[in-house]
């Protein structure tokens, strides 16, 4: 295979786990990230869900509502960070409003435009990833 043909390969599309409990909103990221030429690893809406997620799907980041159905997602991020994978905080709360464990990761206020949630997964992604 010459070098050219190796360097012509096509990129592995990102996978991204959506942890979100408003079906809609789910809904609108998923079509957000599919539009830009992201695949869905899954999408959990309840932290049960979410950390069986973490813990046995593929997937290269994540973007983690913070309250789920009324439940602290806090979990899910100790779990995500353990786990080494990157993922954005997606909250309808600012940082400062947010417990100690979500800090560190990027932070998106609701409502937000999608442009700005596929910037911030750029971000955090392997160059090689999107």
């Amino acid at each position: 295979m010459s070098v050219l043909a190796m360097t012509d390969q096509p990129k592995q599309k990102a996978r991204i786990l959506i942890i979100e409990d408003e079906a809609m909103i789910a809904f609108a990221i998923e079509q957000t990230l599919l539009a830009d030429g992201f695949e869905i690893a899954g999408i959990a809406a309840r932290l049960p869900a979410a950390l069986t997620m973490i813990d046995g799907c593929a997937f290269d980041a994540a973007i983690l509502d913070t309250n789920l159905a009324g439940v602290s997602a806090g979990p899910a991020a100790a779990a995500l960070k353990s786990s080494g994978r990157p993922f954005i905080i997606a909250s309808g709360y600012p940082p400062s409003q947010q417990p100690e464990v979500f800090r560190g990761a990027p932070c998106i206020q609701k409502p937000y435009p999608p442009k700005r949630l596929i910037e911030l997964l750029r971000e955090i992604l392997p160059l090689a990833r999107v």
